[in-house]
């Protein structure tokens, strides 16, 4: 029932891509090309997500416990690191040049066009390169004398 409800909502949320135009990475160029040929559609289905968000949280919440699982998880870090800067940095200036972020591009992904496909595999190779980064850096960390306590799986 979990896998069949994932898959629900990825169609709905695609085919709302879809509808709004947000598949076309000329949307979003054209919304951040302020003194161009500037469109505020995006500004428009960003606000209707962030409505829908909040409604679906508020009954979810009301609810006492996801459908699907035994408690609701929640992110608890509140700290402002290098992590939280530089990568959402990264990921507007690919957004900007590209026009593309993930939902768009993999719903975009079966017409298989060529930006679509240079931007998936630029995307994964991000998201490759990014965690061996981390683990690189956490196998520095965890060798560094008085670095601290090291959590150990296993």
């Amino acid at each position: 029932m979990r896998l069949a409800t994932s898959l629900i909502a990825g169609l709905i949320f695609g085919l709302g891509l879809i509808i709004s135009g947000m598949v076309n990475p000329t949307k979003v160029q054209n919304f951040l090309d302020l003194f161009g040929s500037f469109d505020p559609s995006l500004a428009f289905v960003m606000a209707a997500a962030v409505a829908v968000t909040f409604l679906g949280y508020r009954i979810a919440f009301r609810r006492g416990r996801p459908l699907f699982a035994d408690a609701f998880r929640l992110p608890t870090a509140k700290e402002i690191d290098r992590r939280v800067i530089i990568g959402p940095a990264i990921f507007g200036v690919g957004w900007g040049l590209s026009g593309f972020c993930p939902g768009p591009a993999i719903t975009s992904l079966p017409l298989l066009a060529k930006g679509t496909l240079v931007f998936v595999a630029a995307m994964l190779a991000g998201m490759a390169l990014t965690r061996l980064a981390l683990q690189w850096a956490g196998a520095r960390t965890a060798l560094r004398p008085g670095a601290g306590e090291i959590q150990q799986s296993g």
